[in-house]
């Protein structure tokens, strides 16, 4: 088996600047990592790293410098539409957004970054998607599934050098669950770790796959199942282990065609890897319970992600319906149009409530392994919208928009897989409803508008809907009813939050329109819920099934 050298002092083993990067060989591109040499090491550093990199100005200044920035890059100095269908990204442009530290918004404050507070992460994704929504996801990977995770479970040796190196040499780290033959069920997954108390070290190996930064990232954060005996017997906790990419043992067996989000680099990575003891996260409890605190802490940050994502389709579409004639008159005015625009403008508002949830509720140091319902209703209900938001526009633009150096066509495919990535929406909207009717359960409640007009998450939104929820429900529902009934409860938390959102202030006229449309929703979801016939599948459907055979010649 194949070793890789362990070397963790940074001081000793880093000579260079790593900056991702891509290069295009005819129609095959190859990512890399570009290593600029340096002499930073050397270089006397200034006190205060923060004010050298230009990190503790105050939020709003630093967000508007990071968006002139992403908009001299993408639509100043390039074409954003020719740029954004290429595959990978130019090494100069991630140097030059790298130079405004978004990521230090993820990172402490004792480690030299902005604090780790949760409305500035939130603020930095939503400016890097108004512009590029895989721009966003690629923060959100650094950020959600590596850095914060470290924050909260690395040890001090780990984070003093790791969250130096992201500072001052723009690395980038993501986290590697997913594997070919377990995917939704990942605590089934077959990479495993086997500890050696002579080098003090972990040994892993296994194949993972759908990796965002595949060949890109500076380091990994890889999960893994202990061994439990020689026979190659895997237990069931799991662990999470730093690995550093430039010590070799990650072999990337194939990069793949992704349908969108072409910006980011995924493919198949066998690993065959030593990690030291420093470099394993440090469970307050087990492996899986840290797994739910960081998967759920990612899902609650969607919204970051969404809101400006869902501002972009909004601003796209009434440019475009207020310019466009049609028939005479403009787009704009069509009745059915203006439905579009209304759910559209409802949509983002909604997300900002989600935002202002996360933020208001979601400090770096919360546990958030208990919070399901609350995670899983965001991440499920706001990549609907951004996926349904992406083919409204591309429905008002038209054919025009069918083209991946449009936006409209491509928010479309780059919208899709969060839809699928960090739960799938469906088994999302089964597990809603299952939380719910095991917390009914505890308290001896069948009626569900007496439990939701009670449970924090939905006490005020339930109130709209007294004749509807008020009902028992059936606690051995069979699934797709589960998943019925969490689509609607999914919108039901959504609607709180944005009855939350409106009490702080927010625009009344959005907040108004965005009840009237989700309160529709809910109706109909409910309606659904309720219809009692369910069609079965037909499994021999070849017999009798081809309509040609019964048209009279």
């Amino acid at each position: 088996m194949f070793k890789t050298h362990l070397n963790t002092d940074v001081n000793k083993k880093r000579d260079v600047l790593v900056i991702p990067g891509m290069i295009k060989c005819g129609k095959i591109v190859i990512f890399y990592s570009l290593r600029q040499s340096t002499k930073v090491k050397n270089k006397p550093l200034s006190l205060d790293i923060t004010k050298t990199l230009n990190i503790k100005r105050d939020i709003q200044s630093f967000i508007d410098h990071y968006k002139d920035k992403l908009n001299e890059l993408f639509s100043e100095r390039n074409d954003e539409n020719e740029l954004l269908m290429t595959r990978g990204l130019p090494p100069y442009i991630l140097r030059e957004i790298m130079e405004c530290n978004p990521l230090s918004t993820f990172i402490p404050e004792d480690y030299d970054g902005r604090g780790a507070i949760t409305s500035e992460a939130l603020s930095m994704l939503e400016a890097s998607s108004y512009q590029s929504l895989p721009l966003s996801l690629m923060m959100g990977i650094n950020g959600a599934l590596f850095l914060q995770p470290l924050a909260n479970y690395g040890s001090e040796e780990a984070k003093s050098t790791i969250f130096k190196e992201f500072l001052r040499r723009k690395n980038m780290g993501g986290l590697m669950i997913t594997e070919p033959d377990f995917g939704s069920d990942a605590l089934r997954m077959q990479t495993g770790f086997k500890y050696h108390e002579d080098t003090k070290s972990y040994e892993i190996d296994g194949l993972k796959h759908w990796a965002g930064l595949t060949g890109w990232a500076d380091y990994w954060l890889i999960t893994a199942r202990g061994y439990k005996n020689d026979e190659g017997e895997l237990g069931r906790d799991i662990g999470f282990f730093i690995h550093d990419s430039s010590n070799g043992g990650i072999d990337v067996k194939e990069y793949y065609q992704n349908l969108g989000l072409y910006m980011l680099p995924y493919g198949k990575n066998k690993i065959d890897i030593e990690v030291p003891e420093s470099h394993r996260l440090e469970p307050k409890t087990t492996g899986v319970t840290m797994m739910l605190d960081i998967l759920h802490r990612s899902r609650l940050q969607f919204p970051g992600m969404s809101t400006g994502h869902l501002k972009r389709m909004m601003d796209e579409a009434l440019d475009h319906c207020k310019t466009r004639i049609v028939g005479g008159m403009s787009l704009f005015n069509y009745d059915q149009v203006k439905e579009r625009l209304a759910k559209l403008q409802s949509y983002f508002t909604i997300s900002s409530a989600m935002s202002y949830f996360t933020s208001t509720n979601v400090p770096l140091n919360q546990n958030t392994s208990r919070m399901d319902v609350a995670a899983n209703s965001i991440k499920s209900v706001v990549t609907d919208y951004m996926h349904e938001a992406s083919q409204s526009l591309l429905q008002l633009v038209g054919a025009k928009g069918y083209r991946l150096d449009h936006i409209a066509g491509r928010a479309m495919v780059d919208s899709r897989p969060f839809q699928i990535f960090e739960g799938s929406n469906d088994i999302l909207y089964q597990q809603i409803s299952e939380s719910i009717l095991k917390m009914m359960r505890k308290s001896k409640e069948t009626n569900l508008y007496n439990f939701l007009s009670d449970y924090s998450l939905t006490e005020n939104s339930a109130e709209h809907f007294e004749e509807t929820l008020n009902f028992d429900v059936d606690f051995k529902m069979a699934q797709r009813k589960l998943v019925q009934l969490g689509r609607a409860l999914g919108r039901l938390v959504s609607m709180e939050m944005t009855i939350k959102l409106g009490e702080s202030g927010f625009n009344s006229d959005m907040i108004s329109n965005s009840l009237k449309v989700v309160k529709s929703e809910i109706e109909s979801l409910f309606s659904t819920y309720s219809f009692a016939e369910t069609p079965a599948i037909i499994e021999d459907y070849d017999d009798s099934s081809s309509w040609l055979k019964f048209v009279n010649q």
